[in-house]
């Protein structure tokens, strides 16, 4: 099997932050134009009063928002917000997952067996902090995305003029709006995320139905990834459209959730859910994976140098 093998030596706290990071970033540099459809669809279907990318345009399906995005506004635009994206994968995923064992252990007081519970507390631990580190990264990637990459659409210049021109005109507090739907969603997709990961993982050791490698890795990823965008999407839909809407268009996230549900229905909570679930398995897929072998190979890198002969 390719890749680097498991080490006796277990990964620091530090190989696992850094290396949680880097492979978020992979990530999101492979499923960003995935990330970007979805945006689009979840703000399909705002009030006319709303800051959209292109008001006349309707979006239909994963492949055909992108086609319409590099017709109407060329391939670059599926990137759109790619600069944050990464900045914001960097701060964010680095404390979300690159923490959370060792969170897990700190509420687990060391145990090698920790309860659901134990994994559900320190999963909703590390994804509220992460939103206090990258929220606005967050605001700013969302905000790129939404927009249109030309015409009148066009809110921001750049990731700099998007940072200084939010705090110019909607004060310190814009750049961190939507702070409270973040946190809920991150704390959920965390635990959705990183506890299912880590129930697939185990079940499939303990049953030696695969051994800890690439394709154990890849299934538990990809399981993940499914029960992750089921469970997280509404509070991502609310998220997209309060961090995307216009200074006083919606009072608070809940009164862009109840707007929602009024004007659009229940499915409103679901739009952009097949972008999302490609987006989110196959990023959990290429994270996950990657983020494995980046963990054996630092961990390996680190015990060579601690002893050289």
């Amino acid at each position: 099997m390719v890749g680097f093998k498991a080490t006796d030596v277990p990964p620091t706290a530090t190989v696992k932050f850094l290396g949680a990071g880097t492979a978020a970033c992979i990530a999101d540099l492979i499923t960003f134009p995935l990330d970007t459809a979805k945006v689009r669809l979840q703000i399909q279907g705002e009030s006319p009063g709303s800051v959209r990318a292109a008001a006349s345009t309707q979006y239909r399906g994963v492949l055909g928002t992108i086609l319409t995005m590099v017709r109407t506004e060329g391939p670059r635009s599926l990137y759109n917000g790619l600069v944050a994206g990464l900045q914001r994968q960097m701060s964010f995923a680095s404390v979300r997952i690159g923490l959370y064992d060792s969170v897990k252990q700190f509420y687990t007081k060391g145990s090698e067996h920790a309860s659901i519970g134990s994994r559900l507390l320190a999963g909703s631990t590390t994804g509220a902090l992460a939103v206090a580190v990258a929220q606005p990264t967050d605001v700013v990637k969302v905000r790129f995305q939404a927009q249109a990459r030309a015409g009148a659409g066009r809110r921001y210049q750049s990731t700099i003029d998007a940072y200084k021109t939010i705090a110019r005109e909607e004060g310190f507090r814009g750049l961190w709006k939507g702070t409270s739907p973040n946190v809920a969603r991150n704390a959920i997709v965390n635990c959705a995320e990183l506890v299912t990961y880590d129930l697939i993982k185990d079940a499939l050791l303990k049953a030696n139905l695969m051994t800890d490698d690439l394709p154990c890795h890849f299934t538990s990823a990809f399981g993940a990834g499914f029960c992750t965008t089921v469970i997280a999407s509404p509070v991502d839909v609310v998220k997209t459209r309060y961090m995307n809407s216009a200074l006083g268009q919606y009072s608070s996230a809940g009164h862009c959730a109840l707007t929602m549900l009024q004007k659009e229905g229940p499915r409103a909570f679901y739009k952009g859910f097949m972008p999302s679930f490609l987006r989110l398995g196959s990023w959990n897929v290429v994270m996950f994976v990657t983020y494995e072998q980046l963990k054996r190979a630092l961990t390996t890198a680190c015990a060579s140098r601690e002893a050289p002969f």
